[in-house]
């Protein structure tokens, strides 16, 4: 597997996370405004997500280019942005990129556990570099972020479908992080136990 190369970690995290800041910043701007397209109007919720799969798909080609790899969630989330996203502001129905999260964990969810199912950790394959752990370990973690990816995934759905755009945007924007971020900081005793360097002084 080709290693990524090193760039600034700022200007990483720039590209990572900034579409999706800019995309809540603009909504913040622009939630209460209709726009009128082409005889159509386009709330601004629908005006911000078109302006975002672009974003997206050049913060990720600038990533791309300067690191020379991408993950597979990368390359997931880019695909089913432009297609949900694509779907949204063509039909001009905010539900289908409101949904897109939840296809994003269904998929990584599923994929995990049909790994599972034939013995295997896939999840390994794509993070062993930053975390050795034993296979034991890993099948863990892996089971674990099975049900976790689920579970954001029924949380999208029940926020979405049961609650306004403006709490949507900031469940999607800062609570989803939060809850992946709580999620890995609480595996510490799993990676203590299983770690592969554990031992080494």
């Amino acid at each position: 597997m080709a290693e990524a190369n090193q760039i600034n970690p700022y200007l990483k995290s720039a590209l990572e996370f900034g579409p999706v800041l800019l995309f809540f910043a603009a909504y913040l701007r622009l939630k209460d405004r209709v726009f009128t397209i082409g005889a159509t109007e386009y709330d601004g919720f629908i005006v911000v997500t078109a302006a975002f799969i672009p974003l997206l798909i050049l913060s990720t080609g600038a990533l791309w280019w300067l690191t020379g790899k991408l993950s597979r969630m990368q390359v997931a989330t880019v695909i089913l942005v432009v297609i949900f996203g694509g779907l949204s502001v063509w039909l001009n129905d905010d539900r289908f990129f409101k949904m897109k999260p939840t296809m994003i964990y269904v998929l990584f969810g599923g994929l995990l556990g049909f790994g599972l199912l034939r013995g295997q950790s896939y999840l390994k394959y794509v993070m062993e570099e930053m975390m050795p752990l034993e296979d034991a370990g890993w099948m863990i973690l892996t089971r674990r972020l099975m049900f976790f990816f689920l579970g954001l995934a029924l949380a999208n759905e029940v926020i979405w479908r049961s609650f306004s755009t403006e709490t949507w945007v900031y469940f999607k924007t800062f609570g989803l992080t939060a809850a992946i971020f709580a999620f890995f900081m609480t595996q510490g005793r799993l990676f203590q136990t299983y770690g592969l360097g554990k031992d080494q002084g």
